[in-house]
This record gives C-alpha cells, structure tokens and sequence, in this order.
C-alpha cells in the first residue's frame, strides 16, 4: 500500500515542480504576455480588490473553462501560453497549477503570496471590477 502524504508535503511537492514566480515577476510576465488567471471568489475580490488585467475563473470552475476540450462560453487560453495563477494567499494556486498542467498548460505556475504579496509589493488593486488603473507616470494634469 503506498504510504500516505500530508496535505503540507503534498503541496511542498507540487511547488517544487511548479517553478513559482512572485508578484513583481508576475506583474512583469503579464507585460510581456503572459496571462493572469484570478481563481478567487467574487467575495474574495469584493474584499481585497481585483487584480487589473486578470482574467476571472474561481477555483470552483477553472479547469472546466480553460480545458480546450471542455464547451464553455469563456475565450479559451492557448495550452502553449504562460498562465498564472492567483489566489488570496498562494496556496490553493499550487494545486490549481498542478492541475492545469496535467490538462496540458505546460507553462501554468502560480504567484507566491497571492494576492496579499501582490499587494504588498505595491502593485495596483481595483475596488471596482472595471475601474481604470491610472499609471502616474503617465498621467497629464489639466
């Protein structure tokens, strides 16, 4: 009988594999392509904010909306894209990663720290869903 492995070594071991990246790396990534993939729940987003840029599929739904094979109504990612996943704190994005790699997203990761690194870091959060991130640098005042 195999022995048995704890939820703890059960996600060390899928985050070893994974190659995780953190929120600076992932906010870079996005920038050069890759995609940002928000598995919170809408309370969970409603609560810390919504990450712009992000695309939204709960964790309840992910892999039924981003497996190629499966009909949803959803734009489906490519299986060769960079996808990385984000939830609140970089947990439940491990196994979600895993996941998608076993459906064929080769390149599925997850951000360390989740959102609450994303936001430590000093990256921007909506309070809306499709409130406008203004970059400062870039602003012109009238």
């Amino acid at each position: 009988m195999p022995s048995r492995k704890s939820i703890d070594e059960t996600y060390e071991e899928a985050a070893r594999r994974l190659g995780r990246v953190t929120a600076l790396e992932a906010a870079e990534a996005v920038r050069a392509g890759a995609v940002l993939v928000d598995t919170r729940s809408l309370d969970q987003q409603r609560a810390q904010g919504y990450v712009p840029g992000a695309v939204h599929h709960p964790l309840s739904v992910l892999a039924w909306r981003l497996d190629p094979d499966c009909p949803t109504s959803n734009e489906k990612i490519p299986l060769d894209a960079r996808v990385l996943l984000i939830c609140r704190e970089g947990y439940s994005s491990v196994f979600a990663a895993q996941q998608l790699r076993e459906l064929g997203f080769t390149r599925a990761t997850d951000v360390i720290g989740g959102v609450d690194a994303w936001i430590a870091a000093g990256l921007p959060v909506l309070r809306q869903a499709h409130e406008t991130v203004v970059d400062l640098d870039e602003a012109v005042s009238g």
